[in-house]
């Protein structure tokens, strides 16, 4: 696959290069669109989870400077920005556009048929990134710079029907392979996300458009 030079980066894509630590292989996969950027780094042999960052970015000549709103290592690094500079080392790997594609916030959940809203200006945020049949979902603290967990891998729409299937999980690597079948419909700004979790408990999410 051919790389593409930053300059050729559009909105909304996905793209992956890999280094070698210790003679291990790991991947780094980074969703971005035209103002947020989230890089996740893990291995495949075996499957483990390793570190995610993300936030606004902007465009200073070949660099990437990220303010971030996320660190899974910020208790050992302490960074909130960094400087991207590798970017030649891309490889897009976007696949299709697919509905819901954005970056969504977690807005409530439905139980017992009542919809139980959350701030969703609050500093203990859930968001979620669906960028050409990727996704990312990442639970932080904007005003501690706690981390609570994070998944991702591809996702498909088809019938009615969204699946996940999961590449990396910083809670549970064992996850790893698995799909998930999900209901999904949308209502304005909000999109409803029902079925059963990872852990096979019911759920039934809220998520709106991330505007900010």
């Amino acid at each position: 696959m051919a790389l593409l030079p930053f300059s050729q980066i559009v909105s909304g894509q996905v793209f992956s290069f890999t280094t070698l630590e210790n003679e291990q292989s790991i991947e780094h996969r980074i969703l971005m669109d035209k103002a947020y950027l989230v890089e996740t780094q893990f291995t495949t042999d075996p499957n483990d989870f390793i570190k995610t960052t993300g936030g606004f970015y902007e465009k200073k000549g070949n660099e990437l400077r990220v303010s971030l709103e996320f660190n899974s290592n910020f208790s050992k690094d302490s960074l909130k920005s960094i400087v991207i500079e590798n970017s030649d080392q891309w490889k897009k790997i976007s696949k299709n556009t697919l509905v819901l594609q954005g970056k969504w916030i977690m807005a409530g959940r439905v139980k017992e048929d009542q919809e139980r809203r959350r701030d969703i200006d609050r500093p203990r945020k859930t968001i979620k990134i669906l960028i050409d049949s990727y996704f990312q979902w990442i639970a932080f603290n904007t005003a501690t710079f706690s981390f609570h967990g994070s998944g991702g891998g591809r996702y498909n729409i088809e019938k009615g029907t969204y699946t996940e299937t999961i590449d990396y999980f910083s809670r549970d690597n064992s996850k790893v392979g698995i799909s998930l079948d999900f209901e999904f419909t949308q209502k304005g700004l909000d999109w409803h996300h029902k079925g059963f979790s990872s852990k096979e408990d019911p759920l039934h999410e809220i998520w709106t458009l991330r505007t900010h």
